[in-house]
């Protein structure tokens, strides 16, 4: 959450206007819409191929989404009907969600890593509210019970939308990564990186030098680790393994999911990592002086490049603040740097 924007509307920034962007022959970065503002929108990427197009991630599935990915599309002479796969980094809805309502229509294969699988059941059997209760039963746990109130009335004035399970199918395919994934001209390396989400993976193409990297590396903020529903037992130890592992490949040109494309990955990631070297001993040092719960850590620190107080942050990134934190306390637990017991169900922290 190092940059997360909590200023409300304003203008878009220049990779979030609509349009198409070529990265290099036969590759497009198609930024899309998003359905609030804290993100501006999301980048999916057109690979051209002999018999249509390569989508890498797909957007949200909303309608203007759909409308700006149809009129990028027509930018390349094609559209809809010509995407003929989909590789999904990852199950979000901002990047899995119109695959699957497009594929209805049209057809496409779509593919997902296979780490997705349980989250993506949980979504298929479970109904917003059940997902919405599992949140704040979360956040109860880690100390936020003001917090998790506040959440659950802004839902409950909410309760007139939708409670289906639509958005959310099967992939055609669940890529076992790391594997070559074999396209015309060209070899993608699905590769598992977990952290934000436990089957996220990227896709490196080491010959062009380019890393599709989903919200594994984002150029600007830092990605949400721990708020999703199936993180695993330690999210940011995940996290920050996937990242040295991506450090390890040869270096590339960062093609994000949010953010422009910039230079090099490996730049990223060693800011990256420097980032939370320095946010694990910022926690540290708060339950040092007192701080015993992720909400009360969370609260000690400053979040955002713009180092604002918690308060300051709207009610989604408070929420995500906390569980950010939560995943933070909870390697310093496994590095042996601080303890952990649960007391009336809420979980406290002690120095080793």
């Amino acid at each position: 959450m190092e940059g997360c924007d909590i200023s409300g509307t304003r203008a878009l920034p220049e990779w979030a206007e609509p349009g198409v962007e070529q990265v290099e022959p036969g590759v497009h970065r198609i930024p899309l819409p998003l359905p609030n503002d804290g993100l501006r929108a999301v980048n999916v990427y057109a690979l051209e191929q002999p018999d249509g197009l390569v989508l890498i991630d797909a957007g949200w599935s909303v309608p203007e989404a759909e409308k700006q990915l149809e009129a990028a599309l027509g930018k390349l002479g094609a559209g809809l009907g010509d995407i003929r796969r989909f590789l999904v980094t990852h199950i979000h809805r901002d990047h899995y969600t119109q695959a699957v309502v497009l594929r209805r229509r049209f057809g496409m294969q779509v593919a997902l890593g296979i780490g997705e699988q349980p989250a993506l059941d949980r979504f298929l059997h479970n109904t917003r509210a059940q997902g919405r209760e599992n949140q704040r039963r979360t956040l109860v746990r880690l100390g936020a019970q003001e917090l998790a109130t506040e959440i659950m009335r802004f839902f409950d004035q909410q309760i007139a939308q939708d409670e289906s399970t639509d958005e959310w199918e099967l992939p055609d395919e669940w890529l076992q990564a790391p594997v070559d994934v074999p396209l015309d001209g060209i070899t993608l390396r699905a590769v598992p990186t977990p952290g934000h989400t436990r089957g996220h993976v990227v896709f490196h193409n080491e010959a062009s030098r380019l890393l599709f990297a989903g919200d594994h590396v984002l150029p600007t903020i830092t990605p949400s680790i721990g708020l999703t529903s199936d993180p695993g037992p330690l999210p940011l130890g995940a996290f920050l393994d996937s990242l040295r592992l991506v450090r390890s490949m040869p270096d590339a040109r960062l093609l994000p999911a949010h953010g422009p494309v910039t230079d090099s990955a490996h730049a990223r990631i060693d800011e990256l990592l420097a980032h939370h070297a320095t946010r694990l001993d910022v926690a540290e040092d708060a339950v040092r002086v007192g701080a015993d719960t992720s909400y009360a850590v969370a609260r000690a620190m400053t979040w955002t490049r713009r180092a604002h107080a918690f308060d300051d942050l709207d009610m989604f990134n408070r929420m995500m603040a906390v569980t950010e934190t939560a995943a933070h306390l909870d390697l310093l637990v496994a590095q042996g740097r601080l303890r952990a017991g649960e007391v009336d169900g809420i979980l406290h922290y002690a120095v080793a």
